[in-house]
């Protein structure tokens, strides 16, 4: 099943495994928006993303570290 940008702790977790020496509290969300574009397995429209998603996917990503 794709992710969706309402899939945040799965997001956060596929980023947390493909960027191991990245510390999500120092990711701009222009980087991060592009990072979760990129990943595999991700399809939804850019468009319905906003600084909420980001910040629920950056929280997300940081309890996971």
């Amino acid at each position: 099943m794709p992710l969706k940008w309402t899939d945040s702790r799965e997001i956060a977790i596929e980023l947390a495994e493909s960027r191991p020496d990245v510390d999500p509290r120092s990711v701009r969300f222009t980087d991060l928006m592009q990072w979760v574009l990129d990943l595999p397995g991700f399809d939804d429209d850019p468009s319905r993303c906003g600084e909420k998603i980001l910040e629920a996917i950056q929280l997300a990503w940081m309890d996971e570290v």
